[in-house]
């Protein structure tokens, strides 16, 4: 007999290792419990819960360097508010249910304002599966190109795949795998020079960024659109994605008529959405701000050179971190008895095992770790 629901309990992040979500920061925990009723996707309906929208768009907008690159003017609307007159500046963006959609409504907006019969995506191949889904659900061609040595786009690819009928430049800013940091400067030059957007993936790397000294958001000229997840190094309450656009008329081509709805417009791609999520993101950011997230990158990245080095020292490859996130060959067998042990790894898709120093990931935790591959190699 399954034990009811009052009786199941989460699974501890004690040994989670390659997942890219983490605890919720307490601030962000309490604010989700106190809007699990609130929809944002109805602003005119549940006004508290739009107004914490706008605070999180601002706080997002700063974090990304929109506020910086529109002068602050703007910066702290949203999506689904683009009608409320005295109520708040154009829309710059607006808090998803994570990087999937983000990515898709920016391809989505992407097409609706390409002058093509025929939009073309160009993406470097370690951009995130989400751009597959995008492009099958909005019937798009997905142009993939090769990456170099390093796993980041390849610029000289790039610019080879662009043509008349190319809509979208992706760069990514953090990948999924790897931790690679594309060089959206020179992306952004290509897509300029091509008369088409260019969107940054930053849905984990976003909240590490800041401070790493990369060259990578809305300062980047060119820079159209970007996706940061709140949910992910953010801490935020699942789900809190972000959606921001340098131009509100990237919105604007998203918007749909709601006429039975307070509000008369949504740009959304979800009708009713989380108001846990958009009050979680609000208070964590509120918090963390920024000497929280700066002090969490400078504490995941000691781990992940930590862990490397370590790895290292036992023989195994190592691929050198960017952002805090470690990739490292790791036999098959020895893989699997560490996840029989409990701990929850996954592997690239050339085979690497991956470690993601996120917030819950501890010295501790990661030397309890190396003690097991100890044993087990």
């Amino acid at each position: 007999m399954q034990p009811s629901v009052a009786e199941r309990r989460p699974q501890s992040f004690d040994r989670v290792l390659s997942s890219m979500c983490t605890e919720p920061h307490p601030a962000a925990r309490r604010a989700a419990e106190r809007f699990l009723a609130a929809n944002p996707g109805d602003p005119a309906t549940y006004e508290t819960i739009a107004a914490l929208e706008e605070d999180t768009v601002a706080a997002l907008a700063e974090i990304t360097g929109l506020a910086d690159a529109v002068g602050g003017e703007g910066a702290g609307g949203h999506a689904d508010g683009a009608d409320r007159g005295d109520d708040g500046p154009a829309a710059h963006g607006y808090v998803t249910s994570g990087g999937t959609e983000s990515n898709i409504q920016a391809v989505r907006s992407a097409r609706e304002r390409a002058d093509t019969d025929d939009p073309v995506v160009v993406a470097p191949e370690s951009a995130h599966f989400s751009f597959h889904k995008a492009a099958s659900v909005l019937g798009v061609d997905l142009r993939t190109v090769t990456t170099d040595g390093d796993g980041r786009a390849d610029v000289d690819a790039v610019a080879a795949a662009l043509d008349d009928d190319a809509a979208l430049v992706v760069a990514v800013a953090g990948s999924t795998e790897y931790g690679r940091v594309d060089p959206v400067p020179a992306l952004a030059d290509l897509a300029v020079d091509a008369g088409v957007p260019l969107h940054v993936d930053a849905a984990w790397g976003g909240f590490h960024l800041p401070f790493s000294g990369h060259e990578w958001g809305f300062e980047v000229d060119g820079v159209d659109t970007v996706t940061i997840d709140p949910h992910k190094v953010g801490r935020a309450a699942v789900p809190a994605g972000g959606l921001l656009a340098r131009d509100p008329a990237a919105l604007d081509a998203l918007a749909v008529d709601t006429p039975y709805l307070e509000t008369a417009s949504q740009a959304s791609l979800t009708g009713t959405r989380s108001g846990a999520g958009v009050a979680s993101a609000a208070a964590a950011a509120d918090a963390l701000w920024p000497d929280g997230y700066r002090a969490e990158y400078e504490r995941a990245s000691g781990l992940a050179e930590w862990v490397a080095d370590e790895l290292r020292d036992r023989g195994l490859r190592v691929v050198d971190p960017e952002l805090p996130l470690v990739a490292f060959d790791l036999p098959s067998a020895t893989f699997e008895a560490l996840r029989e042990r409990g701990w929850r790894l996954s592997r690239t898709g050339a085979g690497e095992a991956r470690v993601v120093v996120m917030p819950h990931v501890t010295r501790a935790s990661l030397s309890s770790f190396l003690d097991d591959v100890d044993d087990l190699l």
